[in-house]
């Protein structure tokens, strides 16, 4: 892709549809220290599967997909996981790049923003990390696990927020899932992939 920006329509619509949900807002409102940076695109076959995925359907956030879409053919895809005992599918499949933060077309000391799709079918082993995490679903839906509390399925517009180090994981079934996703604090540790959790004692 040449001659067209697309990160200044990313930023627009990631405005829209995080300052108008009252728990992304509680959890921490968009920083006015955010600035345009210099990302060096990084491809994964993720970011095809991503492209290719004519299954997800947004009613409020379609806009945002549209933008995360566009933005994904020249984004710098993020390999988390690379190196661990997590395997190939889910490295092939599983997409996650940086809106706001580290190799990613902005910046800000306050806030790290990430897209993440997982198509359907797709386990999400148990992970921590210290920052404390949002999750907006965006379309289609997925199973989230936390530690101590019961699954729940989410979809469009519903949130799940993971504090400090708890361990959670995430399941897609029947249907792929794209979610908008919120760190605040202690961003330096990036994930990792933990034991399941016992179950909550009844």
């Amino acid at each position: 892709m040449t001659g067209h920006d697309p990160y200044p329509e990313l930023l627009r619509t990631v405005r829209a549809a995080y300052t108008s949900h009252p728990a992304m807002m509680a959890f921490r409102p968009l920083p006015g220290d955010i600035r345009r940076q210099k990302v060096n695109p990084h491809h994964c076959p993720c970011s095809d599967a991503f492209r290719d995925d004519a299954t997800l359907f947004s009613d409020k956030f379609a806009e945002l997909q549209k933008a995360i879409l566009a933005a994904g053919q020249i984004a710098h895809w993020r390999e988390t996981y690379k190196g661990t005992d997590i395997g190939a599918d889910f490295m092939d499949r599983f997409g996650c790049y940086c809106i706001i933060g580290e190799n990613s077309p902005f910046s800000s000391g306050d806030i790290r923003l990430y897209m993440v799709y997982m198509p359907a079918g797709l386990y999400y082993p148990w992970h921590n990390h210290p920052a404390e995490e949002i999750y907006m679903v965006l379309s289609g839906s997925a199973v989230f696990m936390r530690n101590g509390l019961p699954n729940k399925t989410l979809r469009e517009g519903d949130t799940s927020f993971h504090e400090s180090n708890q361990p959670h994981a995430m399941e897609t079934l029947d249907q792929s899932v794209l979610c908008l996703v919120a760190w605040r604090d202690q961003f330096e540790t990036p994930p990792v992939l933990t034991s399941r959790p016992n179950p909550p004692s009844s």
